[in-house]
């Protein structure tokens, strides 16, 4: 894939992104509720198209909790790492990493509402 189809390929996957926040409560845990239109792929497993809750518990920012819409179903709890990004916008942004053809978007980072600072993923990586 060439860099200007991957970034055409970012922006309208983002464009599919929906991010809601409500304001006192989601300020500690940074928790964001994304909906996504396809499957996309986290370390470890493919979420099928649909609506997450994303969060940091505690207010670690080195893990991520993703739970069902409502929050009542756990999926994952995932080890990160700190990303930064150039300017903060008004709304969460989801960038991805490319994959194979017929492979799911795999989420790369998360950047919250009004920060420059994120947090990327980690996948494993082949050790062949």
């Amino acid at each position: 894939m060439t860099h200007g189809k991957r970034i055409a390929s970012v922006l309208a996957v983002a464009l599919l992104v929906f991010t809601a926040r409500s304001a006192r409560a989601d300020e500690f845990d940074h928790r964001m509720v994304i909906t996504f239109s396809a499957p996309v792929q986290i370390p470890g497993e493919v979420l099928s198209a649909g609506t997450y809750q994303f969060s940091n518990p505690d207010g670690d920012r080195q893990v991520v909790e993703i739970r069902s819409a409502d929050g009542s179903k756990p999926y994952a709890m995932l080890l990160t790492t700190p990303t930064e990004r150039s300017t903060a916008t008004d709304a969460a942004v989801v960038t991805f990493e490319e994959r194979s053809a017929g492979s799911p978007e795999a989420i790369r980072a998360l950047f919250y509402p009004g920060e420059t600072t994120g947090v990327a993923f980690l996948y494993p990586t082949d050790t062949k």
